[in-house]
């Protein structure tokens, strides 16, 4: 735990004063000494404190700053003091239920959080000999994801999809399995989200039961982009928190991490550095695994994420996108053609998957039963062009009965969510893995060729057609 941020008194703390403001980007001249990178500065604008993050050492009296507020009301000549370390927010139990912004403010008109201890949002992440490795699944009863991409307990997922395919409605639905199925906490991080939408998913939450386990961190679209850069690092400070304070099950959601890069590239280019590949700022890499290495488990607790990627022109291949990529266990690939069929959770059972899929962590009925259902889908998917020309009455035998079973499978892994009833009339449901390793199982045996492929669509288990 990091110590109190210690009582500015500005008659003892000036550092400088402001020589140059280019919009976010601010020079300030420093009389005795440079305070050094990421230090946290601030001044006073109209009775408001305005804080800047100290980025470049431009010589020896020199340094460029990034506002962490809007820039206006900022002129030459401004006095500027030193807090005396990085940017640090309040931590307390009592930030479940609230929604803050980068600086631990409040934002639904609450009282603020105490400020009985503070913490770092630039903290290193735990020691190797602290941390815990991933090697159990992690159910959230989304019958798709736990069998065929199965999320790893204190692991990293990413749901990738371009934009209204369904990601921020599966991200509210594993919120809502976290706190109904393992009693855990949620920490949501907006990064660039719009006001509407922040606002209508707070509301949403609210409605869904699980607020009072959730706190929420916004970093906006129209602020600074030093905010949005850093809005999901005090988001991660929350979880690491809430993970060492309450030994809980803590899961750590960002949505649009995608965001958090496009923030990255907006620094840099205010800072002047080249651009590197397809414009993304040269330190996207060490960016992106700045903030992916500090979501660690620990013998108390763990935290797992869930980072929602949005996918420039669904270009998969994006040098941002990569760079993601290679720090997730699971991912979770949301299709706009499967969203075109109707089928929600638009999953694309062939490009998900997690590195846990293997006998040893999911043992042997999972495993099998998992590659089975992929084996029927990639039959179906070869078979479609020739059904769509032919017709399925020119396949042999075999493939008819698995095109039939597969598409039975398709529709099973239809499911409607408990924060989508209010607007679908349908009852949200949970399925436990083992029913949905039992149904699976019993589709594939063709206990269910007889029944009809729209009896499989928006349910949850088929144990009443078993029984």
């Amino acid at each position: 735990m990091s110590t109190p941020t210690p009582i500015i008194h500005p008659q003892d703390s000036l550092i400088g004063e402001i020589k140059e403001v280019h919009g976010p980007v601010v020079v300030i001249t420093c009389h005795h000494r440079l305070p050094p990178l990421r230090r946290a500065l601030k001044t006073k604008v109209n009775s408001e404190t305005y804080l800047f993050e100290v980025h470049q050492h431009l010589d020896e009296t020199h340094v460029r700053a990034i506002t962490l507020h809007y820039s206006c009301g900022l002129k030459r000549g401004q006095p500027v003091y030193d807090t005396g370390g990085p940017l640090h927010i309040p931590v307390a139990t009592s930030c479940l239920g609230r929604m803050v912004n980068t600086f631990g403010e409040p934002l639904d008109g609450g009282e603020r959080l105490p400020s009985d201890a503070y913490r770092n949002i630039h903290e290193p992440p735990v020691s190797l000999n602290e941390a815990v490795g991933v090697s159990e699944v992690l159910e959230s009863g989304i019958k798709a994801i736990d069998l065929l991409c199965p999320f790893v307990r204190g692991g990293k997922t990413g749901l990738f999809g371009g934009a209204g395919v369904g990601k921020t409605v599966l991200i509210m639905e594993f919120m809502h399995a976290i706190a109904s199925l393992h009693a855990g906490v949620t920490v949501f991080a907006g990064v660039g989200e719009r006001i509407r939408e922040g606002h209508e998913l707070w509301h949403e939450i609210r409605k869904s039961g699980v607020m009072p386990q959730t706190v929420m961190v916004y970093g906006q679209m129209d602020e600074s982009p030093g905010v949005r850069f850093r809005v999901g690092l005090a988001a991660l400070t929350y979880a690491e928190y809430l993970r060492d304070a309450t030994a809980r099950e803590v899961l750590y959601v960002m949505d649009n991490i995608f965001r958090f890069v496009q923030a990255g590239s907006e620094v840099s280019s205010l800072l002047g550095r080249m651009s590197a590949t397809v414009g993304y700022q040269p330190t996207l890499i060490s960016e992106v695994a700045e903030m992916q290495e500090r979501i660690t488990s620990t013998r108390y607790g763990a935290i797992t994420a869930v980072q929602a990627v949005y996918v420039p022109a669904d270009d998969m291949s994006d040098p941002a996108v990569n760079a993601i990529l290679s720090h997730l266990d699971t991912t979770v690939i949301l299709s706009r053609d499967q969203a075109g069929k109707g089928i929600y959770p638009a999953i694309d059972p062939l490009g998900s998957g997690s590195k846990l899929m293997n006998r040893y962590t999911l043992g042997d009925r999972h495993y099998r039963i998992a590659e089975t259902v992929r084996e029927h889908l990639a039959r179906y998917r070869e078979l479609e062009d020739i059904i769509a020309m032919l017709g399925i009455e020119e396949l042999s035998e075999a493939d008819r009965r698995i095109v039939k079973r597969a598409r039975r499978l398709q529709q099973y892994m239809t499911q409607p969510f408990h924060v989508t009833a209010a607007y679908t009339g349908l009852p949200g449901v949970s399925v436990g893995l083992e029913d949905t390793l039992d149904d699976c199982e019993a589709f594939m045996a063709g206990d269910y060729d007889g029944v009809d492929e729209k009896a499989c669509y928006m349910r949850g288990s088929m144990k009443a057609l078993r029984q």
